[in-house]
């Protein structure tokens, strides 16, 4: 009996797998919105409310957080490919489960399962995409992490909506589409060159923030917090409502606007790329916080789909900037010693503004109804969200008072602030 020398077996050129990787983590954050349209017809089904609706959309969260925060590391010891190789095998089993749910339990089982095997595919395919970029800036790496995320979940979403639309049997089919693209990336991540080449003793590190970098945490925590409070929400809620909200049985109004948020994100994350990190949060809030008064305005007018879609659009592009200036500010001012401690810390706040926000709205739909909670939740975003702006722009004054001289005039002001 022979066997295969794995040291021998081609490798992807890096270009190649550098796509492969950043493919990896779209499909990965699209089969986390897949399920969104479908949670009309779950709990039509099964009889579910809309607080279970949120808690099964949630599960999943707190399972990519637990992931992150215990294996985030677990790359640097053994590699990267095994790894990417690993959660993708994990979403795949939980692909299998949701096409054999039979009973709400499953369905949480299987969110359970993608959140952890997301975590694990993200983390190392992230860290696998920044390794593998060979432009001139590295932090470049990031802005195609934020894209592929962002188009990954507006895809996703939309996909799930046009296949609970039009295919038979909505439940199973696009969780077959998605374990069939899924084993496709396990197969070309069995061929991905292993970009870690010096390994480490993995070891657990809690999560922390050193005293020096306190403000820039906090901005950029205020920052995440704000733009996934909303898409925690839309997520969450929009495949339950938005056929209500828009007075129709359709399943698109609901899978339309997570494209628009998300495409709208991804669009913002390129246009923003240039300016300061400061800038992309305070100019995301002060869009996000338009977004959401078109949002509340559109449910109030009893249900009008063009606002509600031009809405999401809005609440996307300021989400987008916000996201991507949170995630270069914290990745600008952690210490490359501690930046896994770091960036844990970071993920916690990240993961708890997308999964509870979304909890306690599915709680308040049952006793306010949708509209309100819109409005209720809206308000408390618009609220923190103009104070993070205005902590931005405070921030980015102090940095540029201490960067530029005082004879330099506006212009230069903003391209003189330290760029990660």
């Amino acid at each position: 009996m022979t066997s295969i020398d794995i040291s021998r077996v081609p490798r992807l050129p890096d270009r190649l797998a550098f796509t492969l990787a950043a493919a990896v983590i779209g499909l990965c954050l699209a089969a986390s919105a897949m399920p969104s349209p479908l949670y009309k017809l779950y709990a039509a089904n099964w009889h579910l409310d809309t607080s279970t609706v949120t808690l099964i959309y949630a599960i999943y969260c707190f399972g990519v957080l637990a992931t992150l925060l215990l294996f985030g590391r677990v790359s640097d010891a053994v590699g990267r490919r095994p790894v990417i190789a690993a959660g993708l095998t994990g979403l795949l089993l939980s692909m299998l489960i949701f096409i054999n749910a039979t009973n709400v339990t499953w369905l949480f089982i299987a969110r359970a399962v993608q959140g952890l095997s997301t975590g694990i595919a993200i983390s190392a395919a992230g860290a696998a995409l920044l390794e593998l970029y060979r432009g001139e800036n590295p932090a470049k790496a990031g802005l195609y992490n934020v894209v592929a995320s962002g188009l990954g979940v507006g895809l996703g979403g939309m996909a799930g909506a046009l296949l609970v639309q039009y295919v038979a049997d909505p439940l199973v089919t696009p969780f077959i589409l998605l374990a069939v693209l899924v084993a496709l990336l396990l197969g070309g991540s069995l061929l991905m060159p292993e970009t870690m080449v010096s390994r480490t003793r993995f070891r657990f590190s809690a999560p922390g923030v050193p005293r020096r970098i306190l403000g820039a945490f906090t901005l950029a925590g205020l920052g995440i917090t704000c733009a996934w409070s909303i898409v925690g929400l839309f997520l969450g809620l929009v495949g339950a409502i938005a056929p209500a909200l828009l007075h129709t049985t359709s399943y698109l109004p609901a899978g339309g606007s997570i494209l628009a948020m998300g495409g709208a994100g991804a669009v913002a994350s390129v246009y923003t790329q240039r300016v300061a990190p400061t800038d992309q949060i305070a100019w995301g809030m002060a869009i996000l916080s338009t977004g959401i008064v078109g949002l509340a305005l559109s449910v109030t007018r009893s249900g009008d789909a063009l606002a509600f879609l031009f809405s999401a659009v809005v609440i996307g592009f300021g989400m987008g900037s916000g996201m991507f200036g949170a995630v270069r500010t914290i990745g600008a001012a952690a210490p490359a010693d501690r930046r896994a401690q770091v960036m844990a810390a970071f993920y916690i706040v990240a993961y708890a503004a997308i999964s509870l926000p979304a909890i306690a709205a599915g709680y308040t739909a049952r006793h306010l109804g949708a509209a309100h909670t819109i409005q209720i939740f809206g308000a408390g975003i618009i609220v923190a969200s103009l104070g993070t702006m205005t902590l931005a722009i405070a921030r980015h004054r102090a940095t540029a008072s201490k960067t530029i001289p005082a004879t330099v005039g506006p212009r230069s002001t903003v391209s003189a602030v330290p760029q990660p």
